[in-house]
């Protein structure tokens, strides 16, 4: 019988490791590009502003894999409450 393709074989931080370095490497990819657009460059141009938009994309990307998260809790409502003990 075949492994569960549903579930994964690597482990959620190596998969979350990949995913950065995924995104890393399209992030220079794109800085690359971005560098060799030719010169000169209008407000109007839309291919140009298409590369920026994902550029902020990639990095809204990588900032919130990088990100803490905070889950809230009836003992830790928000992110300053501290710790509750009883």
């Amino acid at each position: 019988m075949s492994p569960n393709p549903l579930i994964p074989t690597e482990s959620y931080e190596d998969l979350r490791a990949d995913a950065i370095h995924a995104l890393r490497a399209a992030q220079t990819a794109l800085v690359a590009e971005i560098s060799a657009y030719p010169t000169p460059i209008s407000g109007c141009d839309a291919q140009f502003n298409h590369l920026l938009a994902e550029r902020r994309r990639l990095s809204d990307a990588l900032a919130a894999l990088k990100a803490q998260v905070f889950i809230p809790t009836p003992r830790t409502p928000h992110p300053d409450a501290g710790v509750e003990s009883r």
